[in-house]
């Protein structure tokens, strides 16, 4: 009946220890930076890790002709792709944080569900986040 009493002690010692740790990850994460497009790079968005937009480029091409229905469109897709890179890399940060811990079956994917990330499956049949915009130089 208490055969399981050990590995919860373990468990609540663990997060204990994941509590104290955690001011120093979301200053990580803060001090990270992923940039979104759309049009082309047209219209792109600096973000942190925490998902704070710091930026925001529009082309000389889009600016001068004045076409602000296009700026319009594009923006929100930069903004998304900027946030959609700023959480992938808070799950990637929980999945690190949490590794020492054994957690349920199924936590990655409920971790991606919660963060509303997309899923695919890579060549070892592991489910990932989709990234299909990664930008050089830019921490992922």
């Amino acid at each position: 009946m208490f055969k399981g009493l050990g590995n919860l002690a373990s468990l609540i010692k663990q997060a204990q220890s994941m509590g104290t740790q955690m001011p120093a990850k979301t200053e990580e994460l803060k001090s990270k930076r992923v940039t979104g497009s759309a049009g082309g790079g047209m219209v792109t968005v600096q973000a942190d890790g925490l998902g704070m937009v710091l930026s925001v480029s529009i082309d000389d091409v889009l600016s001068n002709k004045g076409d602000m229905e296009m700026v319009q469109d594009l923006l929100p897709a930069a903004i998304n792709d900027a946030m959609t890179k700023a959480k992938a890399l808070h799950v990637e940060m929980m999945q690190e944080f949490t590794g020492g811990i054994q957690m349920p079956a199924g936590f990655d994917d409920m971790l991606k569900q919660m963060s509303g990330l997309p899923e695919t499956s890579n060549e070892n049949n592991e489910t990932t986040p989709e990234n299909d915009n990664e930008n050089e130089g830019e921490t992922k």
